[in-house]
């Protein structure tokens, strides 16, 4: 949820020149500036043209060269780094981000994207933080409001998920049979138990709503599975992993269809 690259770059261009101000207002005012300032000309053309490639050569001149003022440099950070962006070169767009925010830490956008940046990543902590960083420069920050909730959201499913992974449906500490203390034991069995429990119960849920005789069939196929499950455990010939695996891809496909 971000701006479109051009937007981007125009917003922060409005912003950045206003910053740069006393740059401009020392040159004025104190000893003539011998050498020229670094000509921007050629980074804005290549940023207008759209082409990453060019972008990130002649922007890249730009920034390297100790001439070149601190609004255009950050212009020019913030077009390369997009441009690292597109080419799924993260950790260069990062970098260029970073420099973006040393040198100007009060661009909630420039915040939003690397938080962005960082959430694709699957750096989950530090885009929480840039995210909020944004949201604290500017509250009205839409993009980087609707990334916090969407991620903390996120945060909380995967909090549930690790609350329960490994562990079954039912409760270990009471587990009295022996093919639930087999399942207890193994952390694959166990998920694969909690897995057919979340899919079951959807199936139920689902056919129910249309017809409550049909939930009461699918959970009655269930309470089968587990009966034979219970019976044939210990046998030879019976495969404990193999029966769960193809119960709950029989569920699954009752999902799908």
């Amino acid at each position: 949820m971000r701006p479109t690259f051009k937007t981007l770059v125009a917003s922060v261009v409005i912003a950045a020149v206003g910053a740069a101000a006393p740059d401009r207002m020392l040159a004025a005012t104190s000893e003539p500036v011998t050498a020229p300032q670094a000509d921007p000309g050629p980074c804005v053309a290549a940023i207008a043209a759209d082409d990453a490639d060019n972008i990130i050569a002649v922007c890249g001149a730009l920034i390297d060269s100790d001439k070149t003022v601190r609004a255009d440099r950050i212009k020019a950070l913030i077009a390369r780094g997009a441009a690292f962006d597109r080419k799924d070169q993260i950790d260069r767009a990062i970098g260029d981000y970073d420099t973006v925010l040393r040198l100007d830490p009060a661009l909630a956008d420039i915040f939003n994207i690397r938080g962005e940046l960082w959430r694709k990543k699957g750096d989950r902590r530090r885009a929480l933080a840039d995210f909020a960083a944004a949201i604290k420069l500017d509250p009205n920050q839409a993009a980087a409001r609707a990334n916090y909730k969407s991620l903390a959201r996120e945060l909380e499913r995967l909090g549930a998920l690790l609350a329960v992974y490994n562990k079954p449906s039912f409760n270990c500490a009471t587990a009295r049979r022996a093919v639930e203390r087999a399942i207890c034991a193994s952390p694959e069995l166990a998920n694969l138990d909690r897995e057919i429990n979340a899919a079951n119960a959807r199936a139920v849920r689902e056919a129910s709503a249309d017809s409550p005789r049909a939930g009461r069939l699918l959970q009655h196929a269930q309470d089968d599975f587990i009966a034979r499950r219970n019976a044939a455990f210990g046998r030879p010939d019976y495969d404990l992993q193999k029966a769960m695996r193809e119960r709950l891809d029989h569920l699954l496909a009752v999902e799908r269809y």
